[in-house]
């Protein structure tokens, strides 16, 4: 059996390998800051006009180092070794409430606050583990440093200060064994919505695959086809 999981993990290395080099090839070329400011200039007059989140990267942080490239090789790992796919079953993987630690299931939050498109769709946050822990790939201007999470009382203390952030918004914890992370390849960040049990919108990997214009999008086409559906009724 270990045997087996060994020479799986080997195969997903290899599959990756090419997409994490040339990940790592961006990475080097950004820590010269003429390349990083000429990109990052770029990026945002692209997204000038719509309310994606721009990417920001400090002058001061590498973007170069063994902790960056252990960071992006887990992210295309994940990406590629999550269970979650357009069109099929959503994954019901375990979290934690913040105010009790009684493990639930994703699924299970269907119903609750709805902070945004109020009228068609319920909005879950679940805080997985820090991208950039302070003891990891830092980001010196992050307006909190937060380690790796050794505990679950860690990470549903960190969830905490982003609940902060976002008053009204339903936010749990992955579990330490990063069932929700791994299922659906959540590391950086990543957007999903989910209907009758199934994956219908997947967005990329985040940061720069973070696209709240394409979520918007989708649900606005749905509300569309609810309302044509009502007046054919």
């Amino acid at each position: 059996m270990n045997t087996v999981k060994a020479l799986k993990s080997a195969l997903v290395c290899l599959v990756i390998l090419p997409r994490f080099l040339v990940a790592a090839f961006m990475l080097w070329c950004l820590d010269f800051l003429c390349v990083r400011k000429r990109v990052l200039f770029h990026h945002g007059e692209e997204e000038e006009e719509d309310e994606d989140p721009p990417l920001c990267v400090s002058d001061n942080n590498r973007m170069f180092s063994w902790e960056s490239l252990k960071a992006v090789f887990h992210g295309h790992k994940l990406d590629w070794m999550k269970s979650a796919r357009l069109g099929h079953a959503a994954p019901n993987s375990e979290v934690v409430p913040l105010a009790e630690l009684k493990r639930k299931r994703i699924l299970e939050f269907a119903r609750g606050q709805r902070p945004l498109y109020a009228d068609i769709a319920d909005a879950l946050v679940v805080y997985i583990e820090e991208a950039h822990p302070s003891d990891g790939w830092i980001s010196s201007d992050a307006p909190y440093q937060i380690r790796k999470h050794r505990s679950l009382e860690e990470r549903l203390s960190a969830a905490r200060l982003m609940e902060r952030e976002a008053p009204g918004c339903a936010i749990v914890a992955d579990s330490m064994e990063n069932s929700s992370n791994s299922a659906y390849g959540a590391y950086f960040d990543r957007l999903y919505i989910v209907q009758d049990g199934k994956v219908v919108y997947q967005g990329g990997r985040g940061p720069e695959g973070y696209r709240i214009s394409e979520l918007r999008h989708w649900l606005d086409q749905y509300r569309e086809r609810l309302r044509d559906a009502v007046i054919r009724l």
